[in-house]
């Protein structure tokens, strides 16, 4: 049997729910106050030729802009030549649950992918996925230091958001790790839920399940027999399963054998 919590009357459970709702609301507002100050960042130039590869071929990076005047870029880590059951389970999380684009586009903000694998391969990633509406791009290595990805810079894996101003592109923020967490609507969900995201850091009451560790294993799972190129990874990233179930082709046209990097 999994603990629960103990069960009271109605009174005494919202008296306590009042309580809650103080530091909720504290929290909101710290929140707000983080964002403004987000807002009221200085930004830095970057070079608004940067080459980026679509569908249509190469475009720059003022061109991602399709016209609006900010972007919102999610950096996609890619594990060239190796399987879609091997890609990274992270970003697969965070980018599969930015589907619904029209409220971005109404304040002026384009959603785009930047991903570190060539186009062909990764956008095969993406069609088998199935994120129709979303503006998929790779990153050639030359640009790298351009958008400063390169040792000590970003890196992929993380979020980024850009200005324009004219001709002109500016960087206004940028976050990795747990920074993306905005984008993980499912976590806020189950933050919400008695039991969490049922991960060991959580501060939980003793016998509360915390069966998924930290280490990108909390974003897969297993099916029958699965096998990886990845050292210590096993199952698939978590929403592949409802595709292939739905008879999508996962194949990638891989031709070569990837090293694996270690995904953030």
């Amino acid at each position: 049997m999994v603990a629960t919590p103990p069960t009271v009357d109605r009174e005494t459970f919202q008296k306590q729910l009042d309580r809650l709702r103080v530091r909720e609301k504290a929290h909101t507002h710290e929140g707000d106050a983080i964002a403004a100050a987000r807002r009221q960042l200085p930004m830095v130039e970057v070079d608004s030729a940067t080459p980026l590869v679509g569908a249509t071929g190469t475009i720059s990076l003022l061109e991602a802009f399709e016209g609006r005047t900010q972007l919102f870029a999610s950096y996609h880590m890619w594990h060239n030549g190796l399987p879609a059951a091997d890609q990274c389970e992270g970003c697969t999380y965070f980018t599969g649950q930015a589907l619904e684009l029209s409220y971005l586009h109404s304040r002026d903000v384009t959603f785009a992918v930047f991903c570190k694998g060539p186009f062909d391969e990764s956008n095969r990633y993406r069609e088998f996925m199935g994120w129709d509406m979303m503006p998929w791009y790779s990153v050639p290595e030359e640009s790298y230091a351009r958008l400063d990805l390169g040792p000590g810079g970003h890196g992929f894996g993380m979020k980024a958001c850009y200005l324009r101003d004219g001709d002109r592109v500016f960087e206004t923020y940028w976050n990795t790790s747990r920074g993306c967490e905005p984008m993980g609507s499912s976590y806020g969900m189950l933050d919400m839920t008695v039991y969490g995201r049922q991960e060991p850091w959580e501060d939980s009451p003793e016998g509360w399940p915390q069966l998924f560790k930290t280490d990108a294993s909390q974003f897969r799972s297993e099916k029958g027999e699965t096998k990886t190129n990845r050292p210590g990874i096993s199952g698939r990233p978590i929403p592949q399963w409802a595709r292939l179930a739905a008879g999508h082709d996962d194949n990638l046209g891989s031709t070569t054998v990837g090293v694996a990097e270690e995904c953030h």
